[in-house]
Parts: structure tokens; C-alpha cells; sequence
């Protein structure tokens, strides 16, 4: 038998081995993410950083303010040398226009300075004025005892009353954090309304009376139509994350893309490819990037318009890199190395008719009242700074007339009870991806929390990461972030669970390397969504993939190709996206 032979046996059974590989669950990950770093809390000290108001300017030109590391005051975290501190603090009394300057009041200092200094605790010079960040600033670390590094580790049970946060109510304590307008709470409760409002959308059948009738009036007209496709496609991956849904879709494309003279692999790539195409360049997906913005602590859906631009300009370039090769198989098709098993299809075809689903007034009507709404969001996130409050309104709005219309033209048989279990359904459905955030705060907790000034092994993790990149120019950073999120895709195919294992990391890097917080959620989002067309262990995928009939291998080799494609284009991106400083 020949080398090459031998080779593409082998090829051929690691590709069955990948494909039969099975992921292990979010929050399983999760869980063992959680339980790792909480060990390495053991090992790795605590260690903090002063910050300052920093001011830039935004995409429309206003001037703003935001807090950001120091990277130069790392310290680790140590107990107060207060034998130093008693004699620094007794001349600092004695300075009037510097207490003044500090906010001290004299004659509380005088009457904290005639105590034990052993007695003494952060706490106590806190309520002085006298926090760590000011301390750290007059006297350096020759207020610490530095003889001995402190580390900061969660109690295994905790309670309010006992020892505090405990890493075992990671999901509960994660889940509580923050209010209405961010972290966790208002990230939840937007993700649980986007699901009710959705489920309502879905159960109307519009959206798939849309898809039908669009397939149906562009037969003949393939070179335009295929596009066209690969664009809604994309739209549903951008404004939803559509991913399982393709699956129903793919069944009638891929039938229709072969009877017009493509392949199988054609049919998967304007329908699964082209909605992770919408995932990675998403300017609204309240599963992805609003999730990473809320865990970054930047406003949700901020930067839209920039991601609208990259959403339009890469769909078009990955439609025209489809149809570069479609148009090759169109004029050879045993050229396609599915020729043969797309055979089951053509033989198929005579027997198999499309089934009819009329596309009436009220479908068009729910569409495009989808639209108006969609645009209303973007307006409002861009013109009016609307943020999770009025967002979670915003798509409530668009579910809810969606029902009413859907009960009005008999839609569906849509009664009133029907658009409550939608919703219902709808929220049932994002449940799980909304307990992601709550987790994504928890591993933050077990590190000690995201406040850069408060003793946390995160903070010795970033300055340790961000000591080996010192010196690195500022896009290489922003670019090896994407390269990280790109090979992290590979294991975790989960938008919502990626972000919560990557972002409260990346997005404090992100500040010691000098890349904005909003760059790093762009390398987030096309790293986790360029490579869920390719990776094996990505359930879409593999779903599409069956009712294609296409084995994993033989995508393989057609996607590696797209993904050297996607990967020039995202790191364009990148490099733009440092060049004008995208905030």
C-alpha cells in the first residue's frame, strides 16, 4: 500500500475519531475552570494595582472618561508594615496643606494615631481617606511588610456571616452581582426577555414563510439568489446567533443547491458558514456580544456602527469566496469531491417537491415590523446611548407586536395563550445561557474579583501576562488575543460560554497592554465565530453536516481553506480596529 494511501487512512480515522468526539457540557468546563483557579489561588499570591481617569474620545466624537490600570503599581499583597506606617502617619499629621489636599480630617488622624499600632487594619485607614491606592502613592511599598505575600483564597462553604464569598455558590453569588444597568443582573434579565421575545417571533412561522418564499422566487436566478442567501443567513447569525436553527433550512437547500447545478458543500457554506460569519461580525447578538461587552463592563452594543461596516464589507467577501468556488463546480461538478454521494440527491429529485408554505400579508408584515425594530435598536444604541433597560424593551416590543399581528391575520392558529407559552418557551430556552454570565461573574470571584485595587490572584495573573508582553507593540497584543480566541473556538464551540471563560481575563489584559476593552471583544467575537464552521466538535456543524450527508473529512478540506481566508480578513480587521483606536 502507498504512502499516500496510508496517509489519507489515517486522515480518514482521526477524522471519524474527531467527529465522534463528544464536547463536554458549558458548565461542566465551567465548573472545572471555577475548581482550577480556585486551587490556583493556593499557589499563585494576590496582587493589586492603583488606577486613574483616563479621557477619549468615542466614535461620535464626544469626550469620555474611564478607569483604567496603572500597570507601573503592581504590588503583591502584604500585611501593613505599621511600625513604618506609625511614623510616616505622624509626620503626615503635622503637614496641614497636605491633608487638606488628601481630605483628612487632623484631629481624626491624631486620635487613630494614639492607638496600638499593632491594632491597626486597612479597614480603619480607609475610613480616614487613607485607602491602599493614596497610602501606596505617598509612601510606596515601604508601608507593606514585605517579608511575607499573602494570598487570597474562597472559603470551600460561605456565607454572609462566615469568611464571605465560598467558591461552591460561585453560580448564586455571580448571578446577583451588579444592577439593572450591568454585570450579571441586567445581562440576565435581557438575555431572558431577547428569549421570550423570540420564542414569540418563531412560533408565528414568519421567519420561515420568509425563508421559503425567498427560496422559492429565486429559482433560475442562482448567481443572485446564492448571495442573497448567504447575506439572510448571515443576518439571523448577526442578530439572533442562529446556528441550530440552520438545520431545518439546510434540509430544503441543500436539494434546492444541487438542482442548480452546485454541491453539498456549497448548500452548508450559504447556510451554517454564512450564519457563523453573522456570529463573528454581530453588531447586536444579545448571545455573544453582549455578553462579552457586559462581562468587559463597556457598554452593551456599543460600537455598532464599526461592526455594521465589518458585518457587511466580510459577508460579502465571504459570499463572493463562495461563489468563486461554487461557479467551479457549476461548470465542472465531478470536480466536487461530493459528486458521488450528492448522487443520493439527484436521484432523489424527480420524487421530492418542496413543501408549500404560503407567504401571506401577515408574515410580511411581521417582517418587517422585525426590521423597523432592528434599526430602532441600532438608532437608539448610536444616537441616543440606550443601554440594557431600553434594549430589553426594545425587543420585548418586537415580540409582542409580532403576537398581536400573528393573532390578528390567524397566523400559525396564534391565540393569546399561545404567544404566552412562546414566550415562555422563548425564556425556557436562553435559561441555560443566561446561567452562563451568572458563572462567568463567579470565576471572577473565586480569582478575587475584577476590582483592580482589591488583592486578587487575577491581577498577579494580568501582570504577570502583561510583563511578557512588555515591549510588544500594541496590534501584535490585540492580535495574539485574537489568535487565542481563534484556537480556544476549537474545544469550546459555546458563544456564551467562551466569553465567560475568556473575557474576565482578556478584558483587564486588555488595559495593561494598552489594546481598548472593545478591541478585545472583537477578537472575542470573530475568534468564537469564524471557527465553529470548521471545528469537529461543534454540534451545528455536525448536524448540518448530516443532513448534507458530508463526512467532517471532506469539509475539512474545503473549510481550511476558508478559515486561512477568515483568518487574513479578522486580522485586517484587528489591525484597523487598533489604527483608529475603536473604543
Amino acid at each position: 500500500m502507498s504512502s499516500e494511501k496510508k496517509s489519507e487512512q489515517n486522515l480518514e480515522k482521526i477524522g471519524q475519531g474527531l467527529t465522534k468526539f463528544q464536547t463536554p457540557h458549558t458548565y461542566a468546563i465551567i465548573f472545572f475552570v471555577v475548581l482550577f483557579f480556585w486551587v490556583l489561588t493556593f499557589i499563585v499570591p494576590a496582587g493589586k494595582f492603583s488606577t486613574h481617569d483616563v479621557q477619549y474620545v468615542d466614535g461620535n466624537g464626544d469626550t469620555k472618561t474611564k478607569t483604567v490600570l496603572m500597570s507601573e503599581t503592581f504590588r503583591y499583597s502584604y500585611n501593613l508594615n505599621t511600625e513604618q506606617l506609625s511614623k510616616d502617619l505622624t509626620i503626615l499629621a503635622g503637614d496641614a496643606a497636605k491633608l487638606e489636599e488628601l481630605g483628612v480630617d487632623k484631629a481624626a488622624l491624631d486620635a487613630f494615631l494614639a492607638t496600638d499600632p499593632a491594632t491597626w487594619d486597612q479597614s480603619q485607614l480607609n475610613d480616614l481617606g487613607l485607602t491602599d491606592p493614596v497610602l501606596y502613592g505617598l509612601y510606596g511599598e515601604s508601608m507593606y511588610d514585605t517579608s511575607k505575600k499573602l494570598h487570597k483564597v474562597a472559603q470551600v462553604w460561605g456565607t454572609d456571616d462566615y469568611n464571605g464569598f465560598g467558591f461552591m455558590n460561585y453560580i448564586f453569588e455571580g448571578l446577583v452581582t451588579g444592577s439593572k444597568y450591568g454585570s450579571a443582573v441586567g445581562i440576565v434579565a435581557l438575555i431572558l426577555v431577547v428569549g421570550g421575545s423570540f420564542g414569540i417571533i418563531m412560533r408565528t412561522g414568519a421567519v420561515d414563510a420568509g425563508i421559503y418564499a425567498f427560496i422559492r422566487k429565486t429559482k433560475g436566478m442562482e448567481r443572485l439568489a446564492l448571495p442573497l442567501l448567504f447575506y439572510m443567513f448571515s443576518l439571523g447569525g448577526a442578530t439572533f446567533g442562529m446556528s441550530e436553527e440552520v438545520i431545518p433550512f439546510a434540509m430544503v437547500m441543500v436539494p434546492l443547491v444541487i438542482a442548480l447545478g452546485y454541491d453539498s458543500i456549497v448548500a452548508v457554506t450559504v447556510t451554517f458558514v454564512a450564519s457563523q460569519v453573522g456570529n463573528a461580525t454581530s453588531w447586536m447578538s444579545p448571545f455573544s456580544v453582549a455578553i462579552a461587552q457586559g462581562i468587559a463592563e463597556i457598554p452593551v452594543l456599543s460600537g455598532a456602527s464599526f461592526r455594521l461596516v465589518m458585518w457587511f464589507v466580510i459577508t460579502g467577501l465571504a459570499a463572493a469566496y463562495m461563489m468563486y468556488y461554487a461557479e467551479k463546480i457549476r461548470k465542472n461538478p465531478q470536480s466536487s469531491v461530493m459528486y458521488e454521494a450528492d448522487g443520493y440527491f439527484r436521484n432523489r429529485m424527480a420524487n421530492t417537491t418542496e413543501e408549500e408554505k404560503k407567504f401571506v400579508l401577515g408574515d410580511k408584515l411581521i417582517l418587517l415590523e422585525m426590521l423597523a425594530v432592528l434599526i430602532w435598536i441600532v438608532w437608539g444604541v448610536t444616537q441616543k446611548a440606550y443601554y440594557i433597560p431600553e434594549i430589553a424593551s426594545q425587543f420585548f416590543v418586537m415580540g409582542f407586536v409580532a403576537g398581536v399581528t400573528a393573532i390578528i391575520f390567524k397566523l400559525e392558529g396564534m391565540t393569546i395563550n399561545e404567544m404566552a407559552s412562546s414566550f415562555q418557551k422563548g425564556v425556557a430556552d436562553l435559561a441555560g445561557t443566561a446561567v452562563v454570565v451568572g458563572m462567568a461573574k463567579g470565576i471572577l470571584l473565586v480569582l478575587g474579583g475584577a476590582d483592580a485595587t482589591l488583592p486578587s490572584t487575577l491581577n498577579t495573573a494580568l501582570h504577570s501576562i502583561g510583563e511578557s508582553l512588555k515591549g510588544v507593540p500594541v496590534v501584535i497584543a490585540a492580535w495574539l488575543m485574537y489568535v487565542f480566541q481563534s484556537l480556544f473556538n476549537l474545544v469550546v464551540t459555546s458563544n456564551s460560554g467562551q466569553a465567560a471563560l475568556t473575557m474576565p481575563i482578556m478584558a483587564p489584559l486588555s488595559d495593561l497592554v494598552g489594546v481598548s476593552r472593545q478591541i478585545a471583544v472583537l477578537a472575542y467575537q470573530m475568534g468564537s465565530g469564524f471557527v465553529d464552521a470548521f471545528t469537529p466538535v461543534s454540534a451545528s456543524l455536525i448536524g448540518v453536516l448530516g443532513v448534507a450527508r458530508v463526512d467532517w473529512i471532506k469539509w475539512a478540506k474545503f473549510q481550511i481553506k476558508m478559515q486561512g481566508f477568515f483568518f487574513i480578513l479578522g486580522s485586517i480587521v484587528i489591525v484597523i480596529a487598533v489604527a483608529i483606536n475603536f473604543q
